[in-house]
């Protein structure tokens, strides 16, 4: 497994991957070109910052069966996509700001991936080779306006929305892989990202016959049973595989 995410030490941004306790410094983003700058700092003496620069980001809904039946849902026969601002990406370690304290606003953990070869009309058996790397997220939900718009959009964009990473994994398979969410230490979520309808191939391929998927956007695949309400003050901590978790506070944003 490789790991690459994006850093910053004092004013300056990169993409890097980590080896051991250092960063090696990349001249490009990780999903264009994994060239070096010869420079390695200590992972110690940096901040992760977000792992992820998408021109798109698209959402996958009621992809697994317990879920669809926790929100009294049906299946459509194909799988249900729509797109996420990626203005709404927060890094590791960064605060949600819920933007209507007063409505239900759920978590939902995710498998992420992220494209880092151009797909378009990808055959099924061929879709994972335009796989760069998974990693895990959250697709935060506004469910008053969920519930009221009938879209899903705007209810999952606000600022904070979607938190991501740490870091993003290349050369692992997370097909079938232990995924959970633990809201203030307790365990909230707990599937296999195995008990997707849709997996990622599917997902890859059905996207791509309508959108051109790009090196560097980002597929959240859908979220398993067990999505509850989040309130200022929560610790949340995802996790996908033996992967580092994702953490992130919950405040509520400023009036």
């Amino acid at each position: 497994m490789r790991t690459f995410g994006g850093f910053r030490s004092g004013e300056k941004f990169f993409y890097g991957e980590v080896i051991g306790d250092g960063v090696r410094v990349l001249k490009q983003p990780y999903w264009i070109d994994i060239e070096p700058t010869g420079e390695t700092l200590k992972l110690a003496n940096v901040i992760v910052d977000l792992a992820v620069a998408p021109s798109k980001l698209i959402a996958v809904g009621l992809n697994y069966a317990e879920h669809i039946a926790e929100m009294k849902r049906d299946t459509i026969g194909t799988p249900l996509i729509w797109f996420k601002a990626p203005s709404s990406l927060l890094a590791h370690n960064g605060t949600i700001e819920i933007a209507f304290p007063q409505h239900q606003t759920d978590f939902e953990t995710e498998l992420a991936l992220v494209i880092g070869k151009r797909a378009k009309n990808v055959a099924k058996e061929n879709a994972l080779g335009h796989v760069f790397g998974y990693s895990v997220a959250l697709d935060i939900s506004d469910r008053d306006l969920q519930k009221s718009e009938k879209q899903f959009s705007r209810c999952k964009s606000f600022d904070t929305y979607t938190p991501f990473g740490p870091f993003v994994y290349a050369d692992v398979d997370l097909a079938d892989a232990p995924i959970e969410l633990r809201q203030n230490g307790e365990i909230k979520q707990k599937a296999r990202t195995g008990q997707m309808i849709y997996s990622v191939a599917d997902i890859i391929a059905f996207a791509s016959e309508s959108l051109t998927l790009l090196p560097g956007d980002v597929i959240l695949t859908g979220t398993p049973s067990g999505v509850g309400p989040i309130r200022a003050g929560d610790e949340l901590e995802a996790r996908i595989g033996d992967c580092p978790p994702l953490r992130n506070g919950v405040a509520n944003a400023r009036e």
